[in-house]
């Protein structure tokens, strides 16, 4: 483990490696680099997708390096994006992996369900409750 010098640091850096490695672990995949853009897109198609409160609220339980990623690009006016359809959230995360592996559609659902089970492992059930419940029926089916 590389050690900064700083608990701060040094904790969060093992923190999202054991996300990481949990992801890695959901998707049957030994790719860090993989694990790492799945967790990246998904947490942007979805932080996009809930109002600003509440992309705040889940950005605020994420661990500091996590959460520098899930902001990272963050543009709040306009948000909640209006994707009301499963098959539009996955094309969005699919748009997201461009720079990494080519996607199918199933692909990217396989991707969006082993990262929110990550999150809801680490957050706890509550945490990933209460967003289904601000999102359309067709997207709760992958919390």
């Amino acid at each position: 483990m590389t050690q900064t010098g700083l608990p701060t640091f040094d904790n969060t850096v093992q923190t999202t490696n054991t996300w990481l490695n949990d992801l890695m672990l959901e998707l049957g995949k030994d790719d860090r680099h993989l694990a790492y853009a799945a967790m990246r897109s998904v947490l942007h198609a979805l932080r996009d997708r809930l109002t600003v409160e509440h992309a705040s609220a889940l950005g605020a339980q994420l661990p500091m390096l996590v959460r520098g990623f899930y902001y990272e690009g963050y543009k709040p006016h306009g948000k909640p994006t209006r994707e009301r359809r499963k098959d539009q959230f996955l094309a969005k995360i699919r748009r997201e992996m461009r720079r990494g592996p080519a996607l199918n559609a199933g692909d990217s659902e396989l991707m969006a369900k082993a990262v929110l089970h990550t999150i809801k492992r680490h957050l706890g059930d509550g945490t990933m409750e209460r967003l289904a419940k601000t999102l359309p029926k067709d997207l709760r089916e992958l919390i």
